[in-house]
């Protein structure tokens, strides 16, 4: 749970969402795995009040919406930036 609020704490520095969801899950696998997620108040109001497992399987699977250094590098420094930070702050 420390390492969740760690990564959270990183991505509400870095990104300024609006909330993060976190979402522990081990019914299918046999070892506990976490998501977390941030919320912005640009997403469709319809989206909302839903989980983001409910947004359509595009913006899941469609490339223009996947990693890639030549649009994402600034931001993944940003995180790694603060996710240093905060992990300096949470073991001293």
């Amino acid at each position: 749970m420390l390492d969740m609020s760690i990564i959270g704490d990183a991505i509400q520095a870095a990104c300024q969402p609006r909330r993060i969801n976190y979402s522990i899950y081990g019914n299918t696998d046999a070892f506990l795995h976490a998501h977390i997620f941030p919320r912005y108040d640009w997403e469709p109001e319809e989206r909302k009040p839903y989980p983001v497992w409910q947004y359509s399987p595009d913006r899941w699977r469609d490339s223009q919406y996947q990693y890639w250094d030549g649009t994402h590098l600034e931001l993944k420094e940003k995180l790694i930036h603060q996710l240093q930070m905060v992990m300096s702050k949470a073991y001293e």
